[in-house]
Formats: structure tokens, sequence, C-alpha cells
């Protein structure tokens, strides 16, 4: 066959097939066949991920909330006379001071130091507490009177003041607190804040089941070992002479007492008294 008539046949076939128009509706539901086959399968896929974070979650080892550890209570020891007490950190020593002045933190009982002719001034971050048997002092005054435990008590206002010394100008802030009827008073100083004192003043409590130590130099009376062995049965205490030979002291002056004064005792503990002889 000729190239010419292959030519011929090919156009009277074409001539002869019907044309209608494309078939639209089948192309879009193929595409949509198509696109659903492929949302499917990236669903698929996505809920195959978040099972499998779902579960490596699961077996991650779990570990409790951790929360900041309470701090541990600081140990106190009391001290006070009859039945006034307050507490104060058990390391503080007692009459740790010169020429008066604490130099470290301190509970201040008759202070021997406070007896010396010479100044020292206090440094900073020094707290003490002085307990005094006897009359309020004279620049006292209460600037309110509130209750401790049931017992009538006076405060006057914490002042801060600053020293005028060349090397450092510390300030100092006081409180006294006056138990009118025990006749006991707590003077708190602080170079730290005037809250220091504060806190130092909230200790104070009355302790009914334990006494004081009284003290043998509020009292010139109480110097004598008679004297201050009568004032302990009073008291409750069982006390216990111990004469020692002192050339520099009167017989039968008080030289010292164990426990310390302002120990608190139970009823009938014994208190050991030193007198020269």
């Amino acid at each position: 066959m000729t190239e010419t008539k292959l030519t011929d046949l090919l156009e009277r076939s074409a001539d002869q097939t019907p044309v209608g128009p494309p078939p639209l509706d089948a192309l879009r539901a193929g595409a949509a066949r198509r696109r659903h086959r492929r949302t499917a399968g990236l669903s698929a896929l996505a809920a195959a991920a978040v099972a499998a974070v779902i579960a490596g979650t699961n077996l991650l080892p779990s570990h409790p909330p951790t929360t900041s550890p309470t701090p541990a209570p600081i140990a106190t020891r009391l001290v006070g006379f009859g039945h006034a007490a307050i507490a104060v950190p058990a390391d503080w020593p007692t009459n740790q001071a010169s020429c008066g002045t604490p130099t470290k933190d301190t509970v201040l009982i008759d202070d021997p130091s406070a007896y010396t002719y010479c100044a020292r001034f206090r440094a900073s971050g020094v707290e003490s507490v002085q307990l005094v048997y006897g009359i309020a002092p004279p620049q006292f005054h209460a600037d309110e009177t509130f209750e401790i435990d049931g017992v009538r008590a006076q405060r006057q206002r914490t002042t801060c003041s600053t020293s005028k010394y060349f090397r450092s100008n510390t300030t100092t802030c006081v409180s006294t607190v006056f138990i009118p009827s025990l006749k006991v008073w707590f003077r708190a100083d602080s170079s730290t804040n005037a809250d220091e004192v504060g806190r130092i003043l909230d200790r104070i409590a009355i302790v009914t089941d334990q006494t004081g130590v009284p003290s043998y130099q509020a009292d010139p009376r109480l110097s004598r070992g008679a004297a201050y062995a009568d004032v302990l049965k009073e008291l409750g205490f069982k006390p216990q002479i111990r004469p020692v030979r002192s050339p520099s002291y009167p017989a039968g002056q008080v030289l010292g007492v164990s426990p310390a004064t302002g120990t608190m005792l139970k009823p009938g503990a014994t208190v050991t008294v030193t007198v020269a002889k």
C-alpha cells in the first residue's frame, strides 16, 4: 500500500468515529479518589507518630516533684529568772562581751565586763539579750502593754541609732520588755536590723514548771551565802554550800553558783553555792 492510500484511509476512518465532550465527571471522581487515598495515608502516618510519642513518654522514668527541704529548727536553751524565760540559740555563750559590749551573739547575765572602765564599739551582725532581775531601768518607758502567756508585760518600742566611730558607723537597734509582777526585764540589741530585735523578744515565755536560778548580784544582801541559800529554798531549790579558801574575799561571800545564774531548773533541783571561807 502506497503512502497516499494509507493517508486517505486514516482520514476516512477519523471522519466516521464519533467524538464527544471530555469526561469531566470521571476525571473529577478519579482525582477525588486519589486525594482521599493520599489524605488517609497522611492521617495514618500522623496517628502512628502520635502513638509512638505517647508510647515513648510512658517508657520514660517518672520523677516525683521536687520540693525545697524544710530548714531544721534551731536548737535553743531557756534562760530566765523566776518563771519568766526566753529561748535563745543553744550555741549562744553567756557574757561574751568586752567593756560591756557583746563581741559575738550572746546572753548577758550579770556581765562582769560591764563594770570595767573602758569603751568598745559593737561590730555589725551581733545579736544579744540581757536579763535583769529587779525594777525596770530608769530610761524605760512603756509604749505597749500586752500579755505573755496570760501575764501582763510592757514593751518599749524598738529604736535604732548609729555609732559615731571613725572606723565604722554601726547601727544598733534595741528594745526592752518588762514583766512587772515578776520583776524581770529583757533587753534585746541587734546590729543587724530592727527585725532581729523583734524576733529575739518574741521568744519570751512564762514557764510554770521551771524556775530560773536567781542572781546573787542583783541585790547586795544576796552576796552572803546564808541569805542567798534562803532565797534558793523559797524558790524550791536545794542549796548546797561549798566553802573554798579565798583570802581576797570575806568569809561567807558568794563566789559563784552551779548551775549558772539564769539556768531554768525543775523544782527540787540542787544548786551548789561556792562561798569564801
